[in-house]
C-alpha cells in the first residue's frame, strides 16, 4: 500500500495526492451519512412545488409546421417512427444485441432480461455489480434505464399530436422512480448512466412540456427525482487521481444539462453544478482529444460518443447563453473531421477499439442504427460548423439536422478521398480511388492505460469499391462473458502478425478493463501510398520487434512483414459476407460483385471458424484465413470487378 502511494506521489506529486485523499476521505464520510440516513434522504423535497423550466431547447413548437412537413414528404421516414414508436408502446425492446423481447406490461428494471438476473435492490454501493461467475451483463438493465427511446416516442407525439405517447412515458418514468428509489439500486451504480438519463428525461420533457406543466402532481415527482439525479452525479464523479475518460465527461454533460433546466432556482448547488461542470468540459476537451483531432481512448466508437457529449453540451449551453471557449470549438470541428477523414467507401468508420453502443442522444432509427455509421453527426456538425466536409460527409442523413436545427437542407453526399494520418491518435488510412486501407498503429488508450485497446497494433481493415473485405472483428462483450471480452481483444482477432502463446500486450483474464502498455507502436514514414511502422510488444518476450511496410499502387496493395527467427501466423479476419472458394492454385473470396484471389507459395494455411461482433452483444460467426509461416509468403491477386471487368493485385509477404 505505502508503495502504490509513494509511487502515485511521484507521478503527480505531494500536494495533488494529499488533496485527492482529503476529497477521498470527505466522499466516504458522506456515503457514510446517506448509509445511515438514507430513508430520510429518499423522502427529502428539494424542489418547490410546481417548478416550471424556462430552459431554451434546440428545436421548439414554433417549428413543429416544418418538422410535420417533413415527415409529409418523407413518408418512408414517418411510418419507420410511428412503427418503432409502437414497438416501444407494446414493450418490444432489441438492446445489446438481445434480438426482439418483450418485457412484458411491467417493465423489470432491474433485470438482465438476456440472462434473466435481477439485481435485489440495497445500497448502491454495497451491489456487485460484476461477478465474472456468471453471465448476467449489467449494461442490459443500464441501457434500457437510460430511457433513450423516449425520443422515439416524443417524436410520434409532435407527429400525431396523440397523448398515448406521453401517458406511457409518465408511466414508465413513474415505474423506474418506484423501482429505483434513490441510492438503492443497481441504476444507481454507475454515474454516467444516471447522467445519459438525466439527458434523456430533460429531452422528455421539452416534447411533452405543454401536457407535462399542467400535470403538476407527476411534474413535481418528475422535478425532485432529477434533483436527486444531480446530487448523486456530483457525489459520484468518476474521475480519480489519474486520467479521466468518457464516464467522467458524461457525469459532467448530466450537471450541465441539469445546471440548464434548474437555472431559475437559483440556489447555490445548482450554481455549482453548472460553473463545474462547464469548466471541465472547457478543460476536459484539450486533456481528452488531441490537437489533431482524435481521442486518446484509441477507439472510434468511444470517438463518436465523446463528440456526442461535447457537442450537444455546447449547443445547449449557447441556446441558453452560455458561451464555450473558441479553441473547444476548434478542437471540437477538428474531432468532426477526424470522423470525415476515416469513413471507407460504404460510409462506415473501423471499428478499432472497444466497440461500445454507447450514445448520449438517439435522435433517428432508435432500433436499426448501425455503431459504425457517424454520418447523422456528421451532418449536425456540418450545419453548425458551416463545413463542407462535414455536410457532404453526412448528407445521406437528414432527420438528426431537423431536431436540432430545423434545417431540410440536402447536401451533395461525397466522402474524403485522401490519404491521411492521425499521428497523436495512432490512426492511418492509405487510399485510392478504388482501395481503402485503415492502420492501426499507436499509443494504448487513455496515455497508455489500456482500458478500451485491443492488440490491433499494425492490424488493417481492407475494403474494395466500396465492399468489406478484410475487417476488425468489433467487441463481443464486457463483463458478461470474461471468456468472449479476452478473446476479442487478442492479438488473433485482428489483422496483423502473432506468435502461438504470446499477446501483443500482456492482459490479465480478470482484469477486462486494463492492458499494460507493452507494443509503444510507432509510425516510421507515412506517406499518400507508403506506411512503415513497427511495434515492440515481442521485444522483452521473444527479443523481437514486429515491423510492417503497406505500399499502396494504382491498382494493386503490398504488406510487407518483418519478424525474425520465429514461426509466425499471419491473420485475415474476413467480413462474414466474404464466399471462399478452394481451387487448385489456391482459394478465391468472393463478396457480391468483386473476387479476390489469394495464392499462397506454400500450403501452411488454414482456414477456421471465428467470431465477428458487429455491435455490442451480437456476435456471428465469419471465417479466419490464418498464414503459418516461417519464410516464404502468400499472394492475393486478381481481384475482379465483374461489372467493369477491372483487376486489382493484393501481395502479403511475411519473413
Amino acid at each position: 500500500m505505502l508503495k502504490k502511494i509513494y509511487k502515485k506521489i511521484e507521478e503527480y506529486g505531494l500536494l495533488q495526492v494529499l488533496g485527492y485523499i482529503f476529497k477521498r476521505i470527505l466522499k466516504e464520510i458522506k456515503i457514510k451519512y446517506l448509509r445511515k440516513n438514507i430513508e430520510n434522504i429518499q423522502q427529502k423535497i428539494y424542489i418547490k412545488d410546481n417548478y416550471i423550466s424556462k430552459i431554451n431547447f434546440f428545436y421548439s413548437k414554433e417549428n413543429i409546421e416544418k418538422i410535420r412537413f417533413f415527415y409529409e414528404k418523407n413518408i418512408d421516414i414517418r411510418e419507420d417512427i410511428l412503427k418503432e414508436a409502437e414497438q416501444i408502446l407494446e414493450h418490444n425492446f432489441d438492446l445489446l444485441g438481445s434480438g426482439e423481447i418483450n418485457l412484458g406490461r411491467k417493465i423489470k428494471w432491474n433485470e438482465d432480461f438476456k440472462s434473466g438476473f435481477i439485481w435485489k435492490n440495497q445500497f448502491y454501493k454495497d451491489i456487485k455489480i460484476v461477478d465474472l461467475n456468471n453471465n448476467a451483463d449489467v449494461k442490459v438493465p443500464w441501457e434500457l434505464s437510460r430511457f433513450q427511446h423516449l425520443f422515439t416516442l416524443g417524436k410520434a407525439y409532435w407527429i400525431t399530436n396523440d397523448k398515448k405517447y406521453y401517458l406511457e412515458c409518465k408511466k414508465e418514468i413513474e415505474g423506474w422512480i418506484a423501482e429505483n428509489p434513490i441510492y438503492m439500486s443497481v441504476n444507481w451504480t454507475c454515474a454516467m448512466d444516471v447522467a445519459i438519463r438525466t439527458v434523456n428525461w430533460i429531452f422528455f420533457y421539452w416534447h411533452f412540456k405543454d401536457l407535462i406543466d399542467n400535470d403538476k402532481e407527476f411534474l413535481n415527482k418528475f422535478n425532485n427525482s432529477l434533483y436527486n439525479h444531480g446530487k448523486f452525479i456530483y457525489l459520484n464523479l468518476e474521475k480519480g487521481l489519474g486520467l479521466a475518460n468518457n464516464h467522467y465527461l458524461s457525469d459532467l454533460v448530466g450537471l450541465f444539462y441539469l445546471g440548464v433546466y434548474f437555472n431559475e432556482l437559483k440556489n447555490n448547488e445548482v450554481k455549482k453544478w453548472l460553473n463545474f461542470s462547464k469548466k471541465e468540459l472547457e478543460k476536459e476537451m484539450f486533456v481528452q482529444n488531441n490537437k489533431d483531432g482524435s481521442n486518446y481512448e484509441s477507439s472510434t466508437s468511444y470517438h463518436r460518443l465523446v463528440t456526442e457529449l461535447m457537442f450537444f453540451s455546447m449547443i445547449l449551453g449557447e441556446k441558453n447563453k452560455i458561451k464555450f471557449l473558441q479553441e473547444y470549438k476548434e478542437r471540437l470541428e477538428k474531432m468532426f473531421e477526424f470522423l470525415a477523414k476515416i469513413i471507407k467507401p460504404n460510409g462506415k468508420i473501423p471499428m478499432i477499439g472497444d466497440i461500445d453502443n454507447g450514445r448520449l442522444l438517439i435522435l433517428s432509427n432508435y432500433s436499426s442504427w448501425e455503431v459504425n455509421d457517424v454520418r447523422e453527426l456528421l451532418s449536425l456538425g456540418g450545419e453548425y460548423f458551416n463545413n463542407t466536409l462535414l455536410k457532404n460527409s453526412g448528407a445521406i442523413k437528414k432527420e438528426d439536422k431537423l431536431w436540432i436545427f430545423t434545417s431540410l437542407k440536402r447536401e451533395q453526399e461525397k466522402y474524403y478521398n485522401k490519404s491521411v494520418k492521425f499521428e497523436e491518435g495512432g490512426y492511418y488510412i492509405l487510399r485510392n480511388q478504388d482501395i481503402y486501407c485503415s492502420i492501426r498503429c499507436g499509443e494504448l488508450s487513455c496515455r497508455g492505460q489500456g482500458g478500451h485497446s485491443h492488440n490491433d497494433q499494425l492490424s488493417f481493415e481492407l475494403n474494395v469499391k466500396g465492399e468489406d473485405f478484410i475487417i476488425d472483428t468489433g467487441t463481443g462483450v464486457y463483463t458478461a462473458d470474461k471468456d468472449i471480452r479476452n478473446l476479442f481483444r487478442s492479438t488473433k482477432q485482428h489483422n496483423t502478425v502473432y506468435v502461438e502463446g504470446y499477446e501483443q500486450n500482456s492482459f490479465e483474464k480478470n482484469n477486462l478493463f486494463e492492458m499494460r502498455e507493452e507494443t509503444f507502436a510507432k509510425c516510421i514514414k507515412f506517406e499518400d501510398a507508403y506506411f512503415e511502422g513497427y511495434h515492440q510488444g515481442y521485444l522483452k518476450k521473444l527479443n523481437t520487434i514486429h515491423k510492417r511496410k503497406i505500399t499502396l499502387l494504382d491498382k494493386s496493395i503490398i504488406i510487407e512483414d518483418e519478424l525474425d527467427n520465429f514461426k509466425i501466423c499471419s491473420c485475415l479476419n474476413l467480413h462474414p459476407e466474404v464466399k471462399i472458394i478452394e481451387t487448385e492454385n489456391g482459394i478465391k473470396l468472393l463478396k457480391n460483385d468483386i473476387e479476390i484471389f489469394l495464392e499462397y507459395s506454400n500450403k501452411l494455411l488454414k482456414i477456421v471458424e471465428a467470431k465477428f461482433s458487429s455491435k455490442y452483444g451480437k456476435i456471428v460467426e465469419n471465417k479466419r484465413i490464418e498464414i503459418l509461416n516461417k519464410e516464404g509468403g502468400c499472394m492475393i491477386k486478381n481481384v475482379r470487378n465483374f461489372k467493369e471487368d477491372k483487376n486489382y493485385y493484393f501481395k502479403l509477404c511475411t519473413e
